[in-house]
């Protein structure tokens, strides 16, 4: 088989690769039951239908030996020298990846691939061979083995071998796979197939190449004409993409036509547009305007004269042997030399470049961001299962993209500024939306406006992974820089609050002390409450007592005290006195307050409303009824849990900061209890004067589109780690009211 194509093939080495690889095997057998070593021979068979090199055969023969047998990499060098070596142990990598798995191993294992493929494509061809003839013989495993390695098939090799260019492969690669996969739908327009031949009196597709070669004979145009019916897989792919019952396909059957050269393709399409009418839109140059991979062909599609389309496509002999066998047309021999294929490309461009692309997350030039495992994901499969389309830039700049890709993909494809500041396109003249999916050939503008920011909800638009990680990347630096300018505002604030100086330098002793990478890291985790203003003031000020954070409600330490007067708890009448504040409720002046008697603690201020009081119903004697001082309400600094709900937006947070600010409040303390796409929900600790002012500060929030709701903290059993106080034992009740309320909290 080898000698039909390479008359100097090296016989003795192919022999050679024989002999040890049978003997290798052994006894070894397949599920079939059949000899183990039948299997690389159809997989050497496979490769010699792509005329390959003696390397790549014996790579076949012997592709199974280091995973399944007692040869190693070493055995083979010395008998069959380092590049087979190399190849066959390429192979068997590829064989231990499992490219359909959780995300993340996935992705590292399609990374492993691809650069695989980028040292040596023929390790790639010879897995695909070695692929495809599994997939024939597929029937002896087990139902659940079937399916998985047919998933893996049609979502990665068989896309894969389309993006090299190895079209019969893919298509029946494909085909095996919806076997199993779908083998309802299969047998469905399987039948159907049946049913159309049964209706028409005529062989259809003889007589089109019939009316067709009449039509350019009499044009004096020689050509070799064939028609054949689409795969099942191909045919149902393309109802689901079109969304139309298979009865209402009508181009079903494709018909090729080989010509001598260049010239003859466009002549060829001129006498076929003159014998029918050509369908609008449905004309592709992929001569003048190649795929990456080398692809090159004339597409159209006609009418025919009992209503039926027909899709036609004109191409050279090379050009055939391209868009067949792909890449494998770079390693082709003819006659015993290298075949020198004008139209095959370098098979090592197109790897590197998307490996490139794919690893960088943006254009050549720029500093990329790097992808995440959902974005490599999608990056690879979009590259390799769709066809790609080709559009300009106003200055002739070609941008290739997957099919599918959208105007606003296009401007992330030009540069990341580009697509950041996007507010329309224009393609071809015309305005159209962002969203709209960009069409082969198109020239588009990008309507641009100046320091625009992307929408978050433009992650949902594109289709590339590139767009998806440079969309993702430009927000999270604009709402880290927010972050920040909140961060450095609530430690401005605590710092002044203690009376202590702040700058940038105590700022930066601050990141050093706590590891941060920079002050300007440490602005931001404060903004994004994952670190308190607190922290940094005791970074800088680690003996200072009074700093914030040491008598704050809700933290470690006595609760703060508040100034009441109540005649059972004074001898002068009317006299203030001091009452530390229950953490539970948090009371400020203005509430409608209790004194609570806990012995051994003493006596701590409640809301007339919080739910512990209702443990000491039967016990009055510990109430007592107190009132606020004036000089209560002068005290500049009451602490108060809000819990608001807050939509997911940027600067959103950053106004909800500022309103209180400019209220003449401030934020002691945040905490993100949920986030959510579209919503936080987060509890903040306001200093007030009183209860009014609180009130004014609630009216005010409220009022924000961005707030959804905004309410009081009234019991809060866990505030900072720290539990709502313990009731403890009555001193005039034998039973311990403490369980009590332990039950009550929880």
């Amino acid at each position: 088989m080898v000698r039909a194509y390479n008359p100097n093939t090296d016989e003795a080495l192919i022999n050679k690769a024989y002999v040890f690889g049978i003997r290798a095997h052994g006894s070894q057998t397949r599920a079939s039951g059949e000899p183990y070593f039948n299997h690389p021979v159809e997989v050497a068979a496979i490769l010699t239908d792509l005329k390959l090199d003696d390397a790549t055969i014996v790579t076949a023969l012997l592709h199974d030996t280091i995973e399944d047998t007692a040869a190693s990499y070493q055995q083979l060098a010395q008998e069959f020298g380092s590049t087979v070596a190399d190849l066959v142990d390429g192979v068997t990598k590829l064989s231990k990846l499992k490219l359909v798995s959780k995300e993340s191993q996935q992705a590292e294992n399609l990374r492993k691939l691809l650069v695989a493929m980028s040292k040596d494509p023929r390790v790639l061809l010879v897995k695909m061979a070695d692929r495809l003839h599994n997939m024939r013989t597929i029937g002896h495993l087990r139902d659940d083995k079937q399916r998985r390695i047919a998933e893996e098939t049609l979502e990665i090799f068989a896309p894969l071998a389309g993006r090299m260019g190895m079209q019969s492969m893919r298509e029946e690669l494909e085909d095996l796979a919806f076997q199993v996969i779908n083998s309802e739908a299969r047998h469905s327009i399987m039948r159907r197939f049946v049913h159309l031949r049964n209706s028409t009196e005529e062989d259809f597709v003889a007589e089109t190449v019939a009316a067709i070669e009449i039509a350019l004979k009499s044009a004096g145009v020689s050509a070799t004409v064939s028609g054949r019916e689409k795969r099942p897989y191909s045919i149902w792919r393309k109802a689901n993409i079109r969304k139309i019952s298979f009865e209402k396909l009508s181009d079903i059957v494709g018909f090729r036509l080989i010509v001598a050269n260049e010239a003859e393709c466009y002549r060829t399409l001129g006498v076929i547009h003159r014998r029918w009418h050509a369908v609008p839109g449905r004309f592709k140059d992929y001569i003048s305007g190649p795929k990456s991979n080398g692809y090159r062909s004339l597409h159209t599609t006609v009418i025919s004269k009992t209503g039926q389309r027909i899709e036609i496509q004109i191409r050279t002999p090379q050009m055939n042997e391209v868009a067949e066998t792909g890449v494998a047309a770079h390693w082709a021999y003819r006659d015993g030399v290298r075949s020198e294929n004008p139209f095959a490309v370098d098979p090592f461009s197109w790897l590197r470049e998307f490996i490139r692309k794919a690893e960088l997350g943006t254009p050549a030039g720029e500093g990329g961001e790097e992808f995440s495992h959902a974005d490599f994901l999608a990056e690879t499969k979009l590259d390799i299962g769709f066809e790609q389309v080709f559009c300009f830039t106003p200055d002739g700049e070609v941008i290739n993209l997957p099919q599918g890709a959208t105007m606003l993909d296009f401007a992330y494809a030009v540069h990341t500024d580009l697509g950041n500041s996007a507010v329309a396109a224009v393609a071809d003249g015309r305005q159209v939306p962002l969203q709209n999916e960009v069409r082969n050939g198109q020239t588009v503008k990008i309507v641009q406006s100046k320091g625009g920011l992307p929408a978050s909800f433009w992650i949902d638009i594109v289709k590339t992974g590139r767009a998806r990680a440079a969309i993702r990347k430009t927000l999270r630096n604009f709402e880290r820089k927010n972050a920040a300018t909140l961060g450095k505002r609530l430690i401005e604030g605590v710092f002044e609050q203690a009376q202590m100086p702040f700058s940038t330098r105590a700022l930066e002793t601050a990141a050093e002390k706590l590891g941060a990478a920079s002050s300007e890291a440490i602005l931001a985790d404060v903004g994004e409450a994952k670190l308190s203003a607190h922290d940094i003031f005791k970074a800088v000020y680690p003996e200072v007592e009074h700093g914030p954070g040491a008598k704050h409600a809700g933290e470690s330490g006595e609760n703060l005290p508040m100034i009441v007067r109540g005649n059972a708890l004074s001898a002068m009448e009317g006299a203030p006195l001091i009452v530390p504040a229950a953490k539970c409720c948090s009371p400020i002046p203005g509430d409608r307050v209790i004194a609570l008697r806990e012995p051994g603690r003493g006596y701590f201020l409640h809301t007339i409303d919080c739910d512990a009081l209702a443990l000491f119903d039967d016990d009055m004697e510990r109430w007592v009824d107190v009132d606020w001082s004036p000089e209560a309400h002068d005290k500049p600094i009451n602490t108060v849990p809000v819990e608001l709900v807050l939509a997911n937006e940027p600067g959103a947070l950053g106004t909800v900061c500022s309103l209180v600010g400019a209220s003449g409040a401030n934020i002691a303390d945040m905490i993100f209890q949920d986030r959510k796409p579209d919503f936080y929900r987060l509890e903040i600790v306001l200093e007030v004067r009183d209860l009014r002012h609180l009130t004014n500060i609630v009216t005010t929030l409220s009022a924000q589109p961005a707030v959804a709701s905004i309410d009081r903290r009234r019991h809060s059993p866990e505030f900072h780690g720290v539990r709502a106080p313990a009731i403890v034992t009555a001193a005039n009740d034998p039973l311990t009211i403490g369980k009590k309320a332990e039950n009550h909290v929880d």
